[in-house]
């Protein structure tokens, strides 16, 4: 059986094929950036020019699949039914989704398809903390509005859950809320990474409204900036909350950021600033 991974290249994707990989399972990955993905997989992964916000093009790339993993994206949210709809027509029988923050019309479709399905809420993910790479690197700082904490989850333990939940009997209709092991605040982050780059990293708080004129700088429309800096702007139980779901899984313990500011030190380094 084939399992077909949407956005195969993305920060969990990625993870989803490299487990399934790793259980020997056959894995059709699916990337707007095939080019992108040699670098990324072995010769045993067939790779797939394509996006799932455009399902009316997937017709042969659904052939054959039996497994599907969706991450929600941007601009899936008007496609995700269609999307749905032809991967079960096509015989896929098991999907896992990664929500968007909420139960929106691409998670409703899933849990309507009469097929069995999982979906995982994972919290913030580490990997957030990349956007703090060019402060790093340029200032030896990192500039936030708020200083809250979070149960940021690894992206890999998100492939791992993933993986699970599509290979294994037991978890249809499963909800997952993920966490790593411990809630975090961006100062607390920012001294595990100064350990583990080397070097000291200073927290110079910012105004809401400086954070929101940032995010929309990148061209982010101004109301998901104001989305986006509000979720950071408050703390609730789910998103500060450690649970124990990836273990209980998985059967190991959840990696902690200090693993994964260790797998990312080297892209925070930077010549110009002495290290500690």
């Amino acid at each position: 059986m084939t399992t077909l991974v949407t956005g195969a290249t993305g920060n969990t994707g990625r993870h989803v094929v490299s487990e399934l990989v790793r259980r020997g399972e056959r894995v059709r990955a699916l990337t707007r950036n095939p080019a992108a993905a040699a670098g990324l997989f072995g010769s045993g992964v067939e790779v797939v020019a394509g996006t799932h916000t455009a399902p009316e093009t997937l017709a042969d790339v659904l052939e054959g699949v039996s497994r599907l993993h969706i991450t929600v994206t941007a601009g899936l949210a008007e496609v995700g039914s269609e999307l749905v709809r032809r991967a079960v027509d096509a015989g896929v029988r098991r999907i896992t989704v990664v929500w968007g923050g909420a139960v929106g019309p691409v998670e409703q479709a899933v849990a309507d398809s009469g097929v069995e399905w999982t979906r995982l809420e994972p919290q913030e993910f580490m990997s957030n903390t990349l956007n703090w790479i060019d402060s790093v690197r340029a200032e030896g700082l990192v500039r936030e509005p708020y200083d809250l904490p979070s149960a940021l989850v690894h992206e890999a333990d998100i492939g791992a859950v993933a993986a699970v939940a599509l290979l294994d009997d037991g978890h249809a209709g499963g909800v997952y809320n993920l966490t790593g092991p411990e809630s975090l605040t961006p100062r607390q982050r920012i001294a595990i990474l100064s350990r583990a780059v080397g070097r000291d990293i200073a927290f110079v708080p910012i105004t809401h409204e400086q954070a929101l004129d940032r995010l929309i700088a990148t061209g982010v429309p101004r109301a998901d900036a104001e989305y986006v800096i509000g979720w950071y702007s408050t703390s609730d139980d789910a998103s500060t909350t450690v649970v124990d779901t990836v273990e209980r899984i998985t059967g190991r313990p959840a990696r902690t950021f200090g693993q994964w500011a260790a797998e990312h030190a080297e892209r925070f380094r930077s010549p110009r600033l002495p290290t500690v």
